[in-house]
């Protein structure tokens, strides 16, 4: 697919971090001061600088350059210089390591990172903000996926049973994310689904049948009455719409 060749998806635009490899370092040593550009984001007074910098990097690992089969794929780096405690840290005789990847360029070190994407005409500065800012979210989501839905916890060995545990995890997944858009409003769209439950699902009340009616009681002055009735007064206009 990220070749083309899919003729239900034609080519999935992606991009994801690099492994700063020594490879990878080698390459980037290889890059030209002058090559390095400032990152930008809009500002409320215009363009800023975020205090990162990027290059087009000249590399191709080696796993990926055995075959022309493989797509053809683009190498960012992105550079962010250290603090002046950490320039110390690093430049001292200890050399004391750091819990994330750093070179030296020049007499300077620099926190170091890369991105990989097949989306080779978009400008690179534009692929960056577009590449984080699709990160986390995803994660995010798996979490509530695997954590707060049982996805992670599948039930027996078995592919089939799997497959319709996934299913029936997805489609509660997809219904909360409904409620809480369609429902609750745009207060509760980024509330976990363990909230919800403590807030709404498992609440303390009394079911009562009468006159042909379902009420469901609740003790009195609940702090969710108000959104409760919210969310069934949107309920019945969407089920009046359909």
């Amino acid at each position: 697919m990220a070749r083309g060749h899919s003729p239900r998806f034609g080519v999935i635009d992606f991009s994801v971090s690099v492994d700063v490899t020594p490879e990878f370092r080698a390459a980037v040593a290889e890059v030209a001061k002058e090559d390095w550009k400032p990152v930008m984001r809009a500002g409320k007074n215009g363009p800023e600088l975020t205090g990162h910098e990027y290059a087009e990097v000249c590399f191709a690992p080696e796993r990926l350059s055995r075959s022309e089969r493989n797509p053809e794929l683009r190498f960012v780096a992105i550079r962010r210089l250290l603090g002046d405690e950490d320039q110390s840290r690093l430049s001292g005789s200890e050399q004391l390591a750091l819990p994330f990847p750093t070179e030296q360029m020049g007499n300077s070190w620099y926190k170091l990172h890369g991105i990989v994407t097949n989306r080779l005409a978009m400008p690179a500065s534009d692929l960056i903000h577009w590449h984080h800012a699709r990160c986390g979210k995803s994660e995010e989501a798996h979490a509530v996926m695997k954590e707060d839905l049982a996805g992670g916890r599948l039930p027996s060995g078995g592919f089939g049973q799997n497959a319709a545990w996934w299913a029936i995890m997805i489609l509660a997944f997809n219904l909360n994310s409904a409620m809480k858009r369609l429902l609750l409003g745009a207060e509760h769209r980024n509330v976990r689904l363990k909230t919800l439950r403590f807030q709404f699902i498992c609440l303390a009340g009394r079911v009562i049948e009468h006159a042909r009616e379902l009420i469901v009681r609740l003790s009195k002055g609940h702090p969710n009455l108000d959104t409760l009735i919210r969310a069934r007064r949107r309920l019945l206009m969407l089920a009046g719409a359909t």
